[in-house]
């Protein structure tokens, strides 16, 4: 669901990619465990997927080259919109930051070949953002994102980015990203509205979005208020449904009134109901104002 006041935003690691990553020393891909990644994440027993994406994402607050070993040059596609393809865009951000940038990343999951992540950013004011990586032989080559301005609570109390940050449920992953999808698909795609109740176990429901109240009838309370407000909120196409255990990430594209709007929501899944919801919008801007020419999505 969406937020009525969504300034557009640059992604973080996007901004990074290029610069270091030809010059990278390949002998620092060896990944190592730590237990205080400063990352809100303890990185014992995660996965080489995973190290790499915290590795990379705090990368730009501690400003260490090494990371970028693990982006393949050659093949790397960017679909943040406000960065140009190539250095001079990047170097160009990133002296703009002046070591000011702050970066914790909440939690991050892996789907097969992708990994996603769940981060508080401070770049030019404090943002939530959730990246996506698709890897190939180790290496990073391409990068999906979206930003958001940090808002107030919810009127329920809950923040953007508080809650469970770990992934259980495992065996029913492909359970939980079917039922995800259904429910993308059946109510916010079709617009079948009246079928909301079948995804949720009545009022538990934990809703991170802050201008949407806790449970089934808030969400539908905050449906309500947007379309009242001449805002609706319509989903176009989903793009990506990604999951780990009991959360599920989906991308997609609409309209926020007459807004184009990306569209990622993460959904975690709780006997068989979605049970708690966060999401970050970004304004899709016209294709005159893009940078590179690889699409959103």
């Amino acid at each position: 669901m969406a937020r009525a006041s969504i300034l557009t935003a640059r992604t973080v690691l996007s901004l990074l990619l290029l610069t270091f990553s030809a010059h990278a020393d390949q002998s620092q891909m060896t990944m190592t465990t730590n237990s205080n990644s400063k990352n809100g994440l303890n990185m014992n027993g995660m996965c080489a997927e995973k190290q790499k994406v915290l590795k990379l994402l705090k990368s730009l607050e501690t400003g260490d080259p090494a990371p970028f070993a693990y982006v393949d040059p050659n093949k790397y596609i960017q679909h943040n919109l406000d960065i140009a393809e190539g250095p001079a865009g990047v170097q160009t951000f990133i002296a703009s930051l002046k070591g000011t940038a702050r970066v914790n990343t909440v939690r991050i999951f892996k789907d097969g070949n992708y990994v996603f992540a769940h981060t508080e950013y401070d770049v030019q004011g404090p943002k939530i953002g959730i990246d996506i990586f698709r890897f190939e032989n180790g290496l990073i080559v391409e990068h999906w994102d979206n930003l958001q301005t940090t808002a107030d609570p919810s009127p329920s109390g809950h923040t953007m980015i508080d809650g469970p940050t770990q992934a259980t449920d495992w065996q029913s992953t492909q359970q939980n990203k079917a039922l995800v999808r259904d429910f993308y698909q059946t109510v916010l795609v079709n617009g079948n509205f009246s079928q909301l109740p079948r995804f949720y176990d009545g009022d538990n429901l934990i809703q991170h979005n802050p201008s949407v109240a806790d449970g089934l009838a808030g969400l539908q309370e905050g449906i309500a208020a947007f379309n009242a407000a001449g805002t609706p909120i319509r989903i176009s196409a989903m793009h990506q449904v990604l999951a780990e255990g009991n959360f599920v990430l989906v991308t997609a594209e609409g309209t926020f009134g007459s807004q184009p709007m990306a569209f990622y929501d993460l959904h975690r899944v709780q006997n068989g109901k979605i049970a708690e919801h966060w999401d970050v919008l970004q304004p899709i801007p016209p294709q005159s104002q893009w940078k590179n020419q690889n699409g959103k999505f």
